[in-house]
């Protein structure tokens, strides 16, 4: 029995210690494999943490720029609404003092028709008390 029994190792030993060994040196392959995928996932989520450190970043000073912008648009509203005000308030001065003169014109063309009026009215008197006068 001896002998079968060492046969029977010598057969397993030739066929299965080569797939065995095959075996093992595809299993390290996929060690090595998935060690290099675990490796270029980290580096991916490092840049992954660095890449979202930077937008936040970017985001802090786009908030803080738009807002610099914001008050200064408001100063300048604030500013334009100012001048402009003045300017109303000048022309409005100016409208008054022009109206004020219209009108004291305007008075004074009244008060001239009816002093010229008057004057025809005392110089066809005057004719009148002159021809009576006369006559």
């Amino acid at each position: 029995m001896e002998p079968i029994k060492e046969t029977m190792r010598a057969l397993l030993q030739e066929m299965i210690l080569p797939e065995l060994k095959d075996i093992k040196d595809t299993l390290i392959r996929h060690e090595e494999r998935l060690n290099s995928v675990d490796k270029r996932i980290d580096d991916i989520n490092t840049h992954l943490i660095d890449q979202s450190r930077r937008i936040d970043e970017v985001r802090e000073e786009l908030s803080r720029r738009i807002d610099e912008v914001r008050e200064e648009l408001s100063r300048r509203i604030d500013e334009v609404r100012e001048e402009l005000s003045g300017r109303i308030d000048e022309t409005n001065k100016s409208l008054n003092a022009r109206i004020d003169r219209l009108y004291d014109v305007i008075v004074r063309r009244d008060e001239h028709t009816k002093l010229d009026e008057r004057v025809t009215r005392l110089e066809r008197d005057v004719q009148e008390l002159k021809a009576k006068i006369a006559a």
